[in-house]
C-alpha cells in the first residue's frame, strides 16, 4: 500500500526571474552578450567588433567635446502637407516617433568643438521614422552649412537613413536637390565637409549629401547604398557578392576614403581637420 501513499516532494530552489534586456545577441556573431559589457565599449560588439545601431544623442556624446555642444534650430518640426495617411496617419505617427526617441526629427544640429576644433554638426537618427529625411532634416542641413560658411568652420555629418520621406512627396525629395547645393556653395567658399557614414544609410540619402563630403569616412560593415539588394537582383538579373553594400566593398571600389572605428571617429575627423581645414 506504500506504493500508493504520496510522498513528500523533493524540495526545489525557487526560479530566479532574470530582468529582460541584461543580454544582447549580436546580429553579426550571433554571440550573447552581457548588456553593459557594450555599453561601456561604445555600443560595439567585444567578440566581432559589430557596431551597433546608437541614437544620435549617444553618437554625439562620443564624437565633441563634453560640454561644448550647442543645439541649433530648435523647435523645427514637421508638418504634413498632403495629408497623408497610411495604416497610421502621419501627423500620429510623429507624434509616437518624437515620444519614443525624445527628437523633435530625424537629425540634431549644432555647433561644438572636437579636440577644440570648431565644427558644425548634423547627426541624423536611425530611430526617427528610420532616419528618413523630410522637411526638417533638409532644412537642418542646409542651415548649418551656411552656419558653417559664415563662421568659416567644418561640417561634419553622421548619416544613417532608410533615404528621403515618403509621407512627405516632394517636398522630401526636393531636399536632395537643396542640401546637394548647399554643399557645393560650402565647398564654393573653401569650407571643408566631412562625411560619416554608419549602418544603415540608403536612399536619397546617400544620393544626396552623404556621398559628397570631401572626405567620407564609414563605421565597419555599415550597409550602404542606394536601392535595395533585392530590386538591383530582379532588375540586373545577376546575383550579387555577398559582401555587396558593406563599407569594406564600397572602400575596395573606391566609393568612401576610410573604414574607421567608432572609437576612433573623434581622434580621426580631429586629425583631417588639422590637416585640410
Amino acid at each position: 500500500m506504500a506504493w500508493f501513499k504520496k510522498g513528500k516532494e523533493p524540495k526545489t530552489d525557487k526560479l530566479v526571474k532574470i530582468p529582460e534586456g541584461l543580454w544582447v545577441k549580436c546580429d553579426s556573431c550571433k554571440e550573447i552578450i552581457y548588456r553593459k559589457e557594450i555599453d561601456k565599449n561604445l555600443k560595439i560588439c567585444p567578440k566581432c567588433s559589430y557596431h551597433f545601431r546608437i541614437s544620435a544623442r549617444e553618437r554625439l556624446s562620443y564624437i565633441v567635446d563634453e560640454g561644448s555642444f550647442i543645439e541649433t534650430d530648435i523647435g523645427l518640426t514637421s508638418d504634413d502637407p498632403l495629408n497623408f495617411r497610411d495604416k497610421v496617419p502621419y501627423k500620429d505617427k510623429l507624434i509616437d516617433n518624437k515620444a519614443k526617441s525624445g527628437l523633435e526629427d530625424a537629425a540634431i544640429s549644432g555647433e561644438a568643438t572636437v579636440n577644440g576644433h570648431e565644427v558644425m554638426l548634423v547627426i541624423m537618427d536611425f530611430s526617427f521614422i528610420g532616419g528618413s529625411m523630410g522637411s526638417v532634416v533638409g532644412e537642418k542641413i542646409v542651415r548649418s552649412a551656411e552656419a558653417a560658411i559664415e563662421t568659416k568652420r567644418p561640417l561634419i555629418t553622421f548619416a544613417s537613413s532608410g533615404g528621403a520621406r515618403m509621407q512627405e512627396g516632394i517636398f522630401s525629395l526636393m531636399q536632395m536637390a537643396r542640401v546637394s547645393a548647399a554643399v557645393g556653395r560650402l565647398k564654393e567658399n573653401g569650407n571643408l565637409f566631412i562625411s560619416i557614414l554608419a549602418d544603415p544609410t540608403f536612399g536619397g540619402v546617400t544620393a544626396s549629401f552623404a556621398m559628397l563630403g570631401d572626405i567620407i569616412l564609414a563605421e565597419p560593415k555599415s550597409l550602404i547604398g542606394f536601392a535595395g539588394r533585392n530590386v538591383i537582383e530582379q532588375t540586373i538579373k545577376q546575383q550579387l557578392p555577398e559582401d555587396f553594400q558593406r563599407a569594406e566593398f564600397l572602400l575596395e571600389h573606391g566609393f568612401i576614403d576610410r573604414i574607421v572605428d567608432r572609437k576612433d571617429i573623434k581622434q580621426t575627423v580631429s586629425r583631417i581637420i588639422e590637416l585640410l581645414s
